[in-house]
């Protein structure tokens, strides 16, 4: 082993670590790796920067905005609307919903179909008592196992493409992954239908359970003529750092005041509206001329008027608002919404709400200006998820909703027939929603998720230095030390659960970027065509059901479900194992 080896094999095992333990974001930590290895020459320039010039990268790019375009257009939501409106049983409803959405999420990024789709599902299931948490996961696994049918079904898919360009391989054509997509997709399917729905837990979802118990989230305080404070703000009246509670609206006779500023002046008669912790109301309480209003039945409808809404929203892996408290991030000036509960892992976090530090997939609670959702549907802070009001996408033109679908589809069967690859289609479908005025240049560059492509750019480089360094060589021997007593096919099954486990602990193009020089490594030793080493490692890269970190749609599924993390394994479990099975068995019998 040769001290560079050594070296790049510390830096990498370092960079799992830190992943895993989320230390920070995981693009600045892939990121900071891929500028040791360019400072201690381990890379040239030219080799750092291979990922951020490479193809499939380009082209994630790209789709980020096109898949943004069709997303905001309204007609996902259109068509599952009135496809659902016509079900008559349950075991239909779901084959209604997930069947077109295994097959969109073959051509559509999968985060945005989930984004777009949860609230309407979690709707539709509340509207015919029905707990969304047999439906979420669910929802999240179909995307996942359609996006293996196409090249551009997900990340994984093009990322895997782009490396093979570089290394001077042909990549994959537009269906090639679909002999195993398919047979995944339907067996998925089969199981979520049947074995996998009974193993669905049965959860309240987080709205509800915050309705049902209104008042351990919400108290009411009446203003007194006798309150010392009358007609001063909020902040000289000292109701802005209470312990233990939030104000989050004021009532003023038919007026609602939301968000409360530190400047709003108090009146005689004003009904304020608090949330946090219901225990500690006591200084409240003993404050003259102030009283707990009892009595009456709290509802969280009532704190909503026609110029605030409530929000269900789930703070993403990229967020700005990681790592500091909702007070620090000064939440309510940057959003105009106001925190009225924040549930981490099915619970509720019992703290004040301004001290709360939000770590990804925490679920919030917002009372929100009117146009929130729409504001920040495309903000890399947070998955806007719920809202008790109709999408305004729902109200859009049908005819201009059409013309980015028409685009989109018009370029897949430009590419279906080789007449341009996918980055042309996809840089002459940007150029037309751009020159028809369908997004702005604005709106396109809000589409593009920066952190996904710094990561994906950055692990390219680190993928480099595997290869480069000698280390790819290194592990495929061991594994091939380890697998070839029993054969090729266990070669192929501990090269799909390595990537599998890095998936489920990681993140999916980081797994993928770091298995596939292995890969390509063990088809040389083995004198073997490198694309069936190539085509398992990207279907394992995608198939994360066992955990809610490996993949974006299981955290996003995670809090407004109410699951817990054992709910993943249980589920998930047994759809892996069919996967991983389905996987090894056809790239085996196809490619070898």
């Amino acid at each position: 082993m040769t001290f560079e080896l050594v070296f790049v094999l510390v830096m990498v095992t370092a960079m799992l670590i830190g992943l895993l333990a989320e230390i920070t974001r995981p693009e600045i930590i892939v990121f900071a790796v891929l500028t040791i290895f360019l400072v201690t020459g381990i890379l040239t320039p030219e080799e750092a920067l291979q990922g951020f010039s490479n193809e499939g990268m380009l082209t994630i790019a790209l789709l980020f905005i096109v898949a943004g375009a069709v997303q905001n257009s309204g007609i996902m939501e259109r068509f599952i609307t009135s496809w659902l409106a016509k079900s008559k049983s349950l075991l239909e409803s779901m084959a209604r919903f997930f069947i077109p959405t295994s097959i969109l999420s073959g051509f559509l990024n999968n985060t945005p179909i989930v984004v777009t789709l949860a609230p309407l599902i979690k709707n539709w299931c509340e509207e015919r008592d029905i707990t969304p948490s047999k439906f979420l996961i669910p929802l999240s696994y179909v995307t996942i196992l359609g996006g293996t049918i196409t090249l551009m079904g997900t990340s994984t898919n093009l990322v895997v493409h782009g490396m093979l360009l570089d290394y001077g391989y042909e990549g994959y054509s537009l269906f090639q992954l679909a002999i195993i997509g398919i047979p995944i997709m339907v067996v998925g399917l089969v199981y979520i239908f049947t074995i996998g729905y009974q193993l669905l837990p049965e959860y309240k979802g987080f709205k509800q359970t915050i309705k049902e118990d209104a008042k351990e989230y919400i108290a009411e305080v009446i203003v007194g003529e006798t309150f010392p404070h009358i007609n001063q703000s909020i902040e000289q009246a000292g109701l802005r750092e209470l312990k233990g509670l939030y104000l989050v609206e004021i009532i003023r006779g038919e007026e609602r005041l939301s968000p409360v500023r530190s400047s709003t002046v108090i009146q005689e008669g004003d009904r304020l509206n608090f949330t946090g912790l219901m225990s500690t109301l006591t200084e409240v309480q003993m404050t003259k001329g102030l009283s707990l209003r009892t009595g009456t039945k709290l509802d969280l409808d009532e704190l909503k008027n026609g110029n605030t809404q409530l929000v269900e929203a789930v703070v993403s892996h990229q967020s700005s608002l990681l790592s500091k408290s909702i007070k620090q991030n000064q939440f309510r000036s940057k959003y105009d919404a106001g925190v009225i509960a924040v549930h981490r892992k099915n619970e509720r976090i019992q703290s004040k709400v301004g001290d709360i530090h939000l770590k990804p997939g925490d679920s919030l609670l917002l009372l929100a200006g009117k146009g929130f959702v729409e504001k920040y549907q495309q903000s890399n802070d947070f998955y806007v998820l719920t809202s008790l009001g109709t999408p305004e996408s729902l109200k859009r033109n049908a005819r201009n909703g059409w013309l980015p679908v028409g685009i989109f589809f018009l370029m897949i069967i430009l590419v279906t027939f080789s007449v341009l690859s996918m980055f042309k289609a996809m840089a002459v479908a940007v150029i037309l929603l751009l020159a028809t005025n369908t997004i702005t240049a604005r709106e396109a560059k809000g589409y593009i998720h920066f952190h996904v492509l710094l990561l994906i750019a950055s692990s390219f480089g680190v993928g480099i230095a595997i290869m480069k360094s000698g280390l790819a060589e290194w592990i495929a021997r061991g594994l091939l030390a380890v697998g070839e007593p029993f054969g090729l096919f266990a070669i192929l099954l501990l090269i799909y659960l390595l990537t599998n486990i890095f998936t489920e602990l990681i993140t999916n193009s980081a797994a993928a970027v770091l298995m596939l020089p292995i890969g390509l490594e063990t088809a040389a030793n083995l004198h073997l065509d490198p694309m069936g080493f190539a085509v398992t490692i990207t279907i394992a890269a995608s198939a994360s059901f066992i955990t809610p970190i490996g993949y974006q749609t299981n955290m996003i599924v995670y809090g407004p479900g109410g699951y817990k993390f054992s709910d993943y394994i249980k589920i998930g479990t047994p759809l892996s194992l069919l996967v991983m099975a389905i996987t090894v068995t056809i790239v085996y019998y196809w490619w070898f």
